[in-house]
């Protein structure tokens, strides 16, 4: 099979992407701007493109379930949302991870309401960041395709649930070339689902009992784990993955050849002295805007987060930034009381390292306000001049926004 080039929107390359990842239950709730995903997904399996069971449900929660009960019982699920449906499955979020089920879904970054908005900010899924799943951002369609196939792989190693994140509108409804890799080539990558959860029907077991404090013998005899192990076992897992992450982004570079970075990713960084960061469309965006800097002579680049849980180990993200005397960030959500959450862990990870830049955090793009490079690069422009004034204690500023 040829490799085939299409220009398609990121919901569609979503779609081709879980068809190539030969999926057995969808359950899908149409939500702004997701319903184009499970529409052509339910296009696919009734024209037989898919030999999949489509699950309609009558809300967000019962989709997440549905893709519960089918992934326990050893099939591989897909599943799509954006924003208050997010927020609708917050407790089956907590529920998937902590059975330790390997369910793909994906997020199309949406802001949340109230007040209404149909727009993109990232406020959904980072507001989910404690549920124990992977998040992985996407800069572009085709890192959506690939993304997804990756996903899977990570998911059914490791055994935790992975939502691959992606701006709407931007990319959900934006056209792009993307290649689709032929399905023998993704078959061959993506090896069939082993589950770890097992029904036997003459070995019958409870699957997720109540736990009680402390460990405790079974039936048999043997000592079990407590809550608290099971816990344990979900961080160290996730605390283990970006091994993982890294590892299948190498071999899909490797068979497919496309690289998107493992955890992070980087533009111009060698020499930088200011370095802009951000996740999913806008860090493509800074990539602009770090180039238009270069040419007005400041030594701008790049370091985009792509998987923001688990976050990147503090070598990776120390060797990053390592000569920056800068550090802008531009966040498409916030921690409300505080300030945007990738600053916060970004801080963290430096925390007895010997990176001392001054970090500033801009707000930006809160329900699909536009940020356009130059905004982006004269932002910096001000940070700059508000550092070298020996300004310190940057507060977060809220980008194109009426703050009077």
């Amino acid at each position: 099979a040829m490799t085939d080039a299409r220009i398609i929107t990121g919901n569609q390359a979503a779609a081709l992407a879980a068809r190539l990842c030969d999926v057995q239950v969808i359950a899908a709730y149409p939500i702004t701007p997701q319903s184009q995903l499970a529409e052509m997904l339910s296009m696919y399996v009734e024209s037989g493109q898919l030999r999949a069971e489509y699950v309609r449900v009558e809300g967000e929660h019962s989709a997440m379930t549905v893709c519960i009960g089918a992934s326990t019982v050893g099939a591989r699920v897909f599943t799509a949302t954006s924003s208050n449906g997010l927020l609708y499955m917050h407790e089956q979020l907590h529920w998937a991870a902590g059975s330790r089920l390997p369910i793909v879904m994906c997020c199309v970054n949406r802001g949340v309401g109230a007040p209404w908005s149909i727009f993109n900010d990232q406020q959904d899924s980072l507001s989910q960041r404690d549920t124990g799943w992977i998040q992985i951002y996407c800069r572009d369609n085709q890192e959506i395709l690939d993304t997804i196939i990756q996903a899977y792989r990570i998911a059914e190693t490791v055994y935790a649930p992975v939502m691959v994140c992606y701006d709407g509108f931007v990319l959900s409804h934006t056209m792009m070339p993307v290649i689709s890799p032929p399905p023998a080539a993704v078959r061959k990558f993506l090896p069939p689902y082993k589950p770890h959860t097992i029904l036997d029907a003459n070995n019958p077991m409870t699957i997720n009992s109540v736990l009680l404090p402390n460990r405790r013998p079974d039936s048999e005899g043997v000592v079990c784990d407590g809550y608290m192990e099971m816990r344990y076992k979900l961080q160290n897992a996730l605390d283990r993955s970006p091994e993982t992450i890294r590892e299948v982004n190498r071999q899909y570079a490797e068979a497919f050849g496309r690289d998107h970075g493992g955890m992070l990713w980087t533009h111009r960084t060698e020499d930088a002295d200011v370095i802009l960061t951000s996740m999913g469309s806008l860090a493509a965006e800074a990539t602009v805007a770090a180039d238009a800097l270069r040419e007005e002579g400041i030594k701008a680049g790049v370091v985009g987060i792509r998987v923001f849980r688990p976050f990147p180990e503090k070598k990776e993200v120390v060797e990053a930034y390592r000569n920056a005397k800068a550090i802008i960030l531009f966040e498409k959500s916030i921690s409300y009381g505080y300030e945007g959450g990738l600053c916060s862990d970004l801080k963290a990870a430096f925390y007895g390292s010997d990176i001392h830049a001054v970090i500033h955090d801009y707000v930006a793009g809160l329900g699909g306000r536009d940020v356009k490079s130059r905004e982006l690069v004269e932002a910096v422009k001000s940070s700059l001049a508000r550092i070298a004034a020996g300004e310190r204690e940057l507060k977060t500023t809220w980008l194109n926004c009426h703050t009077e």
